[in-house]
């Protein structure tokens, strides 16, 4: 039996079992929170993609190039039928929409980045993408979301989850200039 998940008409010729990945999002240009916003929408309007959970957002000092604004982070899960490659293409596509130029310095300002982290899969590796992402251990902005994202009850008790979790708590990451986002979250918590 085929799952479809999402708006659902499957591409033509795809019959994957669908896969489930961790993501995670950032903008520092614009109105970080609208963008955000809007790349979890069009995220939902991918054919086959569906939206499990995603987690609290982060205001973040910016890591790597210090002269330029704070970032918003967040982490969320999605399911689809998609390789890693495929996904990337697609995610790459939505930075675009939303004004995202690619700039020599790879820490630099950004309306949107869209980071595939994690899939349960395991491990990934092609010319294009790794995974899991080879720096997301040492990026409070990845954790701290990441670790609320964890905390989800379905993904809590998906096996390829449950020992991420535990590497995530053990993580310690101080001084990262890591703050709760008080401001508006104009996207929906529910899947």
């Amino acid at each position: 039996m085929r799952l479809h998940f999402g708006q659902d008409t499957p591409r033509a010729g795809v019959s994957r079992a669908p896969l489930q990945y961790i993501l995670g999002l950032g903008s520092n240009l614009g109105d970080r929170s609208a963008l955000l916003g809007q790349a979890i929408s069009q995220l939902r309007s991918l054919t086959g993609v569906r939206i499990m959970a995603i987690s609290e957002a982060i205001d973040t000092d910016p890591v790597g190039y210090a002269d330029q604004s704070n970032f918003l982070n967040l982490c969320l899960a999605i399911i689809c039928d998609l390789t890693p490659d495929e996904l990337l293409t697609e995610t790459a596509k939505i930075e675009g929409s939303l004004g995202r130029e690619r700039s020599v310095n790879r820490n630099g300002p950004r309306t949107l980045d869209i980071d595939l982290l994690f899939y349960e899969g395991g491990a990934w590796s092609s010319p294009t993408v790794t995974l899991p992402h080879p720096r997301w251990s040492s990026r409070g902005f990845v954790v701290i979301p990441l670790s609320n994202l964890l905390q989800d009850p379905v993904l809590a008790k998906h096996p390829a989850w449950t020992s991420l979790a535990a590497e995530v708590r053990s993580l310690s990451l101080g001084g990262q200039g890591l703050r709760a986002w008080q401001g508006p979250t104009p996207w929906s918590k529910t899947p």
